[in-house]
């Protein structure tokens, strides 16, 4: 009996365990302290790889046992515990933990709480970039950060991005920024295989969702760990990691169309090109009208009814962008993941020009113990680019079609087929038939490994791969282009293999006395560059269709070289910190680069920076209106390693001819005292915020002189040589730079927040070289110079009068600036103008509005104070023949003067070559850059959860987005898009375009 009962017991007793042990679903809300619910907390049963995420309502769902434990985590709040009981609903508040909202800034060697960073930076989130509808990442910061310009180059998707940070420092070395990925410094050269055609970014490799974060270092206590690179400022790109929990996807579409955000000027129509030159012969040659226009009918042939319009003929209207990628994260308490796969395809907004990536990622890291972490990194994509030959005078380039190609002739024949008898080549025919294509395979690879020995010390390696495969493919047709008549026709087949690779390795140590705090670093870092570049041209080809290199047999050349560099740092760090109250940060590297002659080889950089968070002080403490207030500076110096490989050596070219026989000659003469251009930075400023950091903002004013610059010097030509390098030169750059936001409402069904920033730039040139009798050695190129006391490349040229209203004649100032007025072009003088194209003062404002499910964004950037240049204006508003016989003009030319007394600012027609030398470069086409953009505003709707449910998806995300949409120019005489490239010059290229495009975010 006692048996039988102890059994049935001891069977009770495991049903009992059976029945806790058993599995059951666990729902609730996480929400922050003022109730608004929080989409994305990761919900994990502690020691499992168990997890989900909530919602966009914060609500979760998941299977856990009675006894387990929940942990509730998101960034910026702490982490909560809670035990799971006989109860099936577990809702948790989470607070915000104002330490770990600090710990998001990415200095790319080091991640620092806001209260420790003494230097200037700013970061931009991950979400703030992928809701940009861009090709390459670097152009959503537009408008986002103070004291960073970005101008585009092209809007040709894929192109090169000019970009600068805090001004302009170097006349003939790089002002690029340092890239670094993951904390690793990558490759971000113009990967395009023709310097004709369209650039090529190798940041448009990029997919903008796998961004985490991008941080933008500014001054000289950011800056300077990274040396002589990081002296032009650093953009610091962090990729996604994953989450831990149970593997969650995220999938993104988006589908839209863009066309050009400004027009630009129109050409002329065939009736109106006919009256200016009726106009002409009337002018020249006293004719009657009827008289003129005969003369005029007879001259061009037109027929009096062809009038094609070349501008639409070559425009791609609403050209179609489409970009689609998925992504999942996943892992447990040791391990996490990120593996994502993209698609974009983007059409240019002129014809048989487009963009192609496919891109993947996959990041995983794993605590192998208490002891060793490890992470691995790798991004692969290969990206297409059709591009077109826009960046020199070729008649194939679409733009230049525009105003080049008379309307009096069609793109077609009577039967349809196309006109290949046209005066200037046609574009349609060529792009149908030709290739201008550019290719990149890129793969990107950082691992890490890091060993913590024990509280105090910590060991870690890395090493960054950056391995670039770019080729080129450019045929053309035999018949009619480019290439055609004695050419034959021609191809061409180029391939550029780019290796970059970095190694680190660090040891930190930190500890803690009382109320001191101690970090010090020390990193070894290695980085080798090597590059080969083979090219092949062939022409004279025997058929058509014949696209690559062993199909022009008896004419063919081939090209190649290899270059290499290398460099080496030591970096040591220390930081201190008392009490969370003053903070110094010293920093000292020493880098030698093989850039330079081995006596000038390396080169030491530092820089010390402080800040005082006095609102951590007593007086302050338990303030209810400023929670936030610091104080910070810093100083240093750092070099500028961006010149050519092999400045410094004596130079041989091997390509001369000599009696038929190949020759050799020196080809530059090298300086080994050449050393770094340097920079020495001050920077002095605050932060602060209000009323619970509803408002909050910061100052900064900064100087940065940068002095041993780049010149070349004229020698005497008994020297067989036109100069030599030198180090001489200042330039200085300061200004202020002010970032502001406030929530003005914040509440569960409706918020409102606003933001903006503001910077000011003046750039002075303080010396230069001097040549034998102590005066200064000015750089004039054209349009520009470079002069002690004026911007660097101030516009410099003749100064316009406008017209003679008596006489239609084009006038100028005598002088350059004032007073007497000539009407012969090359008796006025060249002088300074005032400006040049790098804006004085840039730019944003951005608000944010949400209620119960919707949202709507805006942002709006503006810059001005520089001035751009109308360069094909010699050409598209040329007085005489160019326009109205050779070629075309545009349509503000119908202002002419046309009889005494006419005030306007278009001089009369001639029927001559010289056109009066109206259109010659003078002021005329100067113009104010200053603008405003819409840059964006999205309008959009987070579907509610109660059905969302009903589809098995966890979230879905609607909008409808607008880029560019709206643009205000201050100078009503510059027609084309404002945003130039940064030498000013408004070319004839593919202009930044507007889109409107639908965007779809599902979560499962």
């Amino acid at each position: 009996m006692k048996l039988k009962f102890t059994w049935m017991l001891t069977l009770f007793l495991a049903l009992v365990q059976f029945s806790f042990a058993q599995e059951k679903n666990i729902s609730g809300t996480v929400s922050d302290e003022s109730g608004m619910p929080l989409p994305g907390v990761a919900v994990l049963v502690k020691g499992t790889s168990t997890g989900t995420q909530t919602d966009f309502d914060g609500k979760y769902t998941l299977k856990a046992m009675s006894g387990q434990t929940l942990v509730f985590s998101y960034l910026g709040m702490k982490s909560v515990e809670r035990t799971v009981g006989s109860a099936t609903t577990i809702n948790v508040t989470l607070q915000e933990d104002a330490q770990a909202l600090e710990e998001v800034v990415v200095l790319g060697y080091s991640v620092k709480s806001v209260s420790e960073v003494t230097g200037s930076s700013v970061q931009v989130s991950g979400d703030q970039i992928a809701s940009v509808p861009v090709v390459s990442v670097d152009q959503a910061l537009q408008g986002k950060v103070a004291g960073l310009n970005i101008s585009m180059a092209s809007g040709t998707p894929g192109s090169v991005q000019d970009i600068r940070i805090r001004g302009v420092g170097s006349i003939n070395a790089g002002n690029d920024p340092l890239y670094v990925i993951d904390g690793v410094p990558v490759n971000n050269s113009n990967f395009s295989g023709s310097s004709a055609v369209s650039s090529f970014s190798a940041l448009a490799s990029l997919n903008s969702s796998d961004i985490e974060s991008i941080t933008v270092l500014k001054d000289a206590s950011a800056t300077s760990a990274y040396g002589a690179r990081g002296s032009n400022g650093v953009i610091v790109i962090t990729t996604k990691k994953g989450k831990s929990g149970k593997v969650s996807f995220t999938a993104n579409s988006l589908v839209g169309f863009q066309n050009n955000a400004v027009e630009g000027r129109k050409p002329l129509t065939a009736t109106q090109r006919m009256e200016l030159l009726t106009d002409a012969f009337r002018n020249s040659r006293g004719y009657d009208n009827a008289t003129a226009y005969a003369y005029a009918l007879a001259s061009t042939g037109w027929d009096e009814e062809t009038d094609f319009n070349w501008g639409n003929a070559v425009k791609n209207k609403d050209a179609v962008m489409q970009n689609y990628d998925i992504s999942a994260s996943g892992g447990d308490e040791n391990s996490s993941f990120y593996a994502s796969l993209g698609y974009n395809a983007t059409e240019a907004t002129v014809i048989a020009s487009d963009f192609e990536r496919i891109s993947g990622s996959f990041n995983f890291n794993r605590k192998f113990s208490d002891k060793f972490d490890f992470s691995t990194s790798m991004n692969v994509s290969n990206v297409t680019q059709n591009g077109i030959l826009e960046q020199a005078a070729y008649f194939s380039n679409p733009h230049l079609v525009r105003f080049f190609m008379p309307p009096i002739e069609s793109a077609y024949n009577a039967d349809g087929s196309y006109n290949l008898n046209t005066s200037v080549f046609n574009p349609l025919y060529q792009e149908t038939v030709d290739i201008t294509e550019n290719n990149l395979t890129r793969a990107l690879n950082n691992t890490s490994l890091v060993w913590k020995i024990n509280d105090r010390f910590r060991f870690k390696s890395v090493i960054g791969l950056d391995y670039t495969i770019a080729s080129y493919h450019e045929y053309r047709n035999r018949y009619h282009g480019d290439s055609d008549g004695a050419v034959g026709g021609s191809v061409q087949n180029s391939v550029n293999r780019n290796f970059n690779y970095v190694t680190q390795n660090s040891l930190a140590y930190n500890f803690k006395v009382a109320q001191h705090s101690f970090d010090v670093q020390g990193l070894v870092e290695y980085q080798k560059n090597r590059r080969n570049f083979l090219t092949g041209f062939g022409q004279n080809l025997p058929a058509d269709g014949l696209y690559y290199l062993d199909t022009a047999p008896g004419s063919q050349a081939v090209g190649g070289f290899f270059d290499d560099w290398s460099s080496i740092s030591y970096l040591g760090m220390l930081n201190y910190n008392f009490d969370g109250k003053y903070v110094l940060d010293a920093t000292f590297r020493r880098e030698g680069s093989s850039r330079f002659a081995a006596s000038n080889r390396f080169g030491s950089f530092w820089s010390l920076g402080a800040a005082w968070n006095i609102h951590r002080e007593a007086f302050l403490s338990g303030n209810e209106i400023v929670n936030q207030l610091r104080l910070r500076a810093s100083i240093g110096e750092s070099g500028n390693s961006q010149i050519d490989i092999n400045r410094f050596q004596n130079l041989l070219s091997y390509d001369a001819n000599y009696n038929g026989l190949g020759a050799v000659y020196p080809s530059q003469y090298g300086n080994e005292n050449l050393s770094w251009e340097m920079n020495k930075n001050y920077d002095l400023g605050f932060d602060f915020g209000l009323f619970e950091n509803r408002v909050s903002g910061s100052f900064a004013y900064f100087n940065k002189k940068t002095y041993d610059l780049l010149q070349t010097v004229p020698l005497s030509y008994t020297s067989g040589h036109a100069g030599q390098v030198y180090n001489a030169g200042t330039v200085v750059n300061k200004g202020i730079e002010i970032e502001l936001s406030a929530d003005i409402i914040r509440g569960k069904d409706f918020s409102w927040s606003i933001s903006g920033n503001y910077a000011t730039v003046e750039n002075e040139v303080i010396a230069l070289a001097k040549d034998s009798d102590g005066e200064d050695i000015n750089i004039i190129t054209g349009t520009r110079a470079v002069e002690v006391g004026q911007p660097i490349y101030a516009w410099r040229m003749r100064k316009w009068a406008g017209v003679d209203p008596q006489t239609g004649r084009p006038q100028w100032y005598l002088n350059g600036k004032d007073g007497e007025l000539t009407t012969n072009y090359f008796s006025a003088k060249e002088e300074y103008q005032g400006g040049s194209a790098m804006p004085t003062f840039t730019g944003g404002l951005s608000t944010n509005l949400e209620f119960k499910g919707f949202f709507l964004n805006a942002s709006v950037y503006f810059a001005g104070g520089h001035k751009v240049f109308e360069d094909w204006a010699f050409y598209t508003q040329h007085s005489g023949v160019y326009t109205t016989l050779y070629y075309n003009g545009v349509q503000d030319m119908m202002s002419r003067w046309q009889k005494p007394g006419d005030v306007t600012d278009y001089p009369r027609m001639v029927y001559n070559a010289t056109g009066d030398n109206a259109s010659r470069t003078s002021t005329r086409f100067l113009y104010d850059g200053d603008y405003i953009r819409l840059k964006d505003i999205t309008l959009g709707y987070n579907i509610p959860n109660r059905f969302v449910e009903k589809t098995g998806l966890e979230g879905i995300r609607v909008s409808l987005r607008g880029a560019n949409l709206l643009t205000w120019v201050k100078d009503e005489g510059l027609k084309y898009d404002p945003e130039v490239r940064a030498d000013g010059f408004t070319m004839l290229t593919t202009p930044p375009t507007k889109s409107v495009s639908f965007n779809v975010n599902l979560k499962f």
